[in-house]
């Protein structure tokens, strides 16, 4: 027995303010097995439905206190464990929930098992994984309609020379699943593991329901909590954000950050100020509590509504629907009044987070910024005095991918980065929002 490790008792988890009981159909361990956290120990039957009941931590069986076939009441012991999860010590069961709605199935039958956790002051990135469209679409291939361009000069002007795009069969969920995906398998996770997921996209699926949660069914996630947020091409440094703070809160121990665009279809083939900049893609990052991974030093997000429509769209979503008319289905952009925004904030953004690490500029090793484009990035280093190459850039390859664009860049440079390492993590986005975030490798 481990030096940490005791031993506690559990009930059956109560499925409702009505019931008293529940009969254990089969039990799926023995004595001596060890289980994971949201793994199934036993199939029960309560008056309602047949549910399962699922560990609340990792531990080893020591004993059955109850067989198949017993009926036993939810405040009687049935199963003694041994764990060295410290945020079992004080566990305390879950309350029943009354809420019936009428044979269309009850709250409690989507309730997720209970998470005992203790807050931790540490997370980190322990896994990372991208998934890009098959599809490359050249700077020679969109010019077709613009006899005055030449691809030389889309590249000089935006430092794109390719993209990816979606099939006319893909949405956003299919790329944000494939870099879940391989962002668990680095991470050594299963989807059991996943406390939480957080979604950054401005090209959802469709209005509702989330992506998030279109993407936790694919995953076969528990019913744990799962959203969509929006803060256009910085949104996935604000889900990092919101991953530390629910890690902090003890509401979740391993949280699926997942940021994803698809803006192929949403950019006016005619405007050459949109066209030519944007791909698609998804990037995705296992946040986890401790310092086993790459650690999140410092996270800062805002958002500064005087540059509030340099880039817009009036409609949703991540197509354009057909037999609507009064609105402007594309994706706008004010180019220069941008450029000049972006650069500055960029700018100050790389000189805060710094500051605010307890680090000199001299110490960073890698500026990770959003890949807006590289003008933008050539004079966001300049006015900090970071020499560019220090500064990651990929969007020559991938173009400008908003919330997945960062999450790309890492699953990328990984290979690159050496322990010890310190990134600083920026983005500026439509709003105008703003996000940073420092990580020590």
């Amino acid at each position: 027995m481990p030096a940490d490790a005791f031993h506690i008792l559990l009930p059956l988890p109560a499925q409702g303010a009505a019931e008293t009981e529940a009969t254990i159909v089969k039990w799926q361990v023995a004595p001596g097995d060890t289980f994971r956290r949201g793994q199934v120990l036993a199939q029960v039957d309560s008056a309602k439905s047949v549910f399962d009941f699922e560990a609340p931590c990792d531990g080893v069986v020591v004993r059955i206190l109850h067989g198949a076939a017993e009926i036993v009441s939810y405040e009687v012991p049935v199963v003694e464990i041994e764990t060295s999860d410290p945020a079992m010590r004080d566990w305390i069961p879950p309350a029943p929930i009354a809420a019936d709605h009428g044979g269309i199935g009850t709250l409690e039958d989507a309730a997720p098992t209970p998470v005992p956790l203790a807050g931790a002051s540490v997370c980190s990135i322990i896994g990372l994984g991208a998934c890009l469209p098959a599809r490359i679409v050249s700077n020679a291939e969109l010019i077709q309609g613009f006899p005055d361009l030449s691809a030389d000069y889309i590249q000089q002007v935006t430092g794109v020379m390719q993209r990816h795009w979606v099939a006319a069969d893909e949405k956003p969920s299919d790329l944000a699943y494939g870099a879940s995906m391989e962002a668990m398998l680095d991470a050594g996770v299963n989807p059991e593991d996943i406390d939480a997921l957080i979604l950054a996209t401005w090209t959802p699926d469709m209005a509702t329901p989330s992506t998030a949660c279109i993407l936790q069914q694919r995953l076969g996630l528990r019913p744990v909590p799962a959203f969509d947020l929006n803060a256009a091409c910085s949104g996935w440094l604000y889900a990092l954000s919101m991953a530390r703070a629910m890690i902090a809160a003890g509401m979740a121990r391993n949280v699926l950050a997942v940021g994803v665009d698809v803006q192929s279809q949403i950019v006016d083939p005619s405007d050459y100020t949109t066209c030519f900049l944007f791909g698609d893609g998804a990037g995705a990052a296992v946040i986890s509590a401790g310092n086993t991974g790459h650690e999140l030093r410092h996270t800062l997000i805002g958002a500064d509504s005087s540059g509030l429509l340099l880039a817009r769209r009036e409609q949703p979503g991540y197509s354009v629907p057909n037999g609507q008319e009064g609105f402007d289905p594309w994706v706008r952009m004010d180019g220069q009044a941008l450029f000049r925004f972006a650069a500055g904030a960029f700018a100050r953004l790389i000189r805060d987070a710094a500051a605010a690490s307890g680090w000199n500029l001299d110490d960073v090793r890698w500026v990770v910024p959003h890949q807006a484009n590289a003008r933008i990035l050539r004079a966001a280093a300049k006015r900090c005095g970071v020499p560019f190459d220090r500064v990651f850039v990929n969007v020559d390859r991938v173009g400008n991918t908003s919330s997945a664009s960062i999450p790309i860049a890492l699953a990328e440079m990984q290979d690159r980065i050496q322990p010890g390492d310190k990134l600083i993590l920026c983005s500026v986005g439509a709003g105008i929002t703003t996000g940073v975030v420092t990580i020590e490798w």
